[in-house]
């Protein structure tokens, strides 16, 4: 990325968004375009083989075009903050479209979220690699091979939380930073933020280093490694590990939401006085 100074990259938004300059536009585009490469670079270590980073990267420019046409210094929000949640859904859409995975890894993914769910409500604690494997009968290396092929079927944490204004927020970043919650949204993802942060308290310390070192920090899956003391592919089945476990442990909080409600809706029914008094 060229170095401009900030004056010059406002005056540059200026000329664009105010007077709609076509040559001002295409320098933005140009100055920004590393937030691809950045983007690409962060999904690569999950790509399978048959697909470089390189096919992708004419997704993410996609993606960063259409944000520097949306975006409004008058938001007050930094341009990579709006770009980075657009350029990596054009090419997550893409990745759908191709559906590099077959059926059976979908499965698969099925089944250690199952395995996960219940060997925590029988252990009351996140199970090893060694638990998930015996519980499904199969062995420790299957079940790591197993997540690395799990790794590319869900996008983690990185959903967004849009708000009126037209900018997105990764939801992780939420979770760190109260007031990037709107009044209306943050009532609206108030209760899954709360089962959200619940469930990262289960992890093990090692896979909440791991989610905060790539969410937060922004390493990638090879920087995160070093850290670590591990290789890369160790880290993405970690990576993917973290997930399927959040992914149980949520369906757990869902399920016993559910029935508190449930229980709540037959006192109301059946006890009005109590409901007077929140039971």
């Amino acid at each position: 990325m060229e170095h401009r100074s900030e004056e010059n990259l406002n005056q540059l938004w200026q000329r664009y968004t105010k007077a709609g300059d076509k040559s001002a536009r295409e320098e933005l585009i140009l100055h920004y375009a590393n937030l691809v490469q950045y983007v690409v670079g962060r999904l690569s270590v999950v790509l399978p083989p048959s697909l470089q980073s390189g096919d992708l990267i004419g997704y993410g420019v996609i993606g960063l075009i259409e944000a520097v046409d949306r975006y409004n210094p008058d938001y007050g929000v930094k341009f990579s903050s709006f770009a980075i949640p657009r350029i990596r859904g054009h090419i997550i859409d893409a990745l759908r479209t191709m559906d590099l995975k077959p059926r059976s890894v979908y499965r698969m993914r099925r089944q250690v979220e199952q395995a996960i769910n219940r060997l925590y409500q029988t252990l009351g604690r996140a199970p090893s690699d060694m638990e998930i494997a015996a519980y499904l009968g199969i062995t420790e290396k299957q079940y790591r091979h197993w997540l690395q092929q799990a790794n590319i079927t869900f996008i983690s944490l990185d959903q967004t939380i849009s708000y009126d204004d037209g900018t997105d927020t990764p939801f992780y970043e939420a979770l760190e930073d109260d007031s990037l919650l709107r009044p209306a949204q943050k009532l609206e993802n108030d209760e899954l933020r709360t089962r959200l942060l619940e469930a990262l308290q289960h992890l093990p310390e090692r896979e909440q280093l791991l989610l905060s070192l790539y969410y937060n920090e922004g390493l990638t899956m090879k920087e995160i490694g070093h850290v670590m003391e591990v290789s890369e592919s160790r880290v993405s089945q970690l990576h993917a590990r973290a997930i399927l476990t959040l992914r149980a442990l949520l369906g757990l909080s869902e399920k016993r939401a559910a029935r508190h409600t449930g229980q709540k809706a037959h006192i109301a029914k059946h006890y009005p006085s109590a409901a007077v008094v929140g039971v």
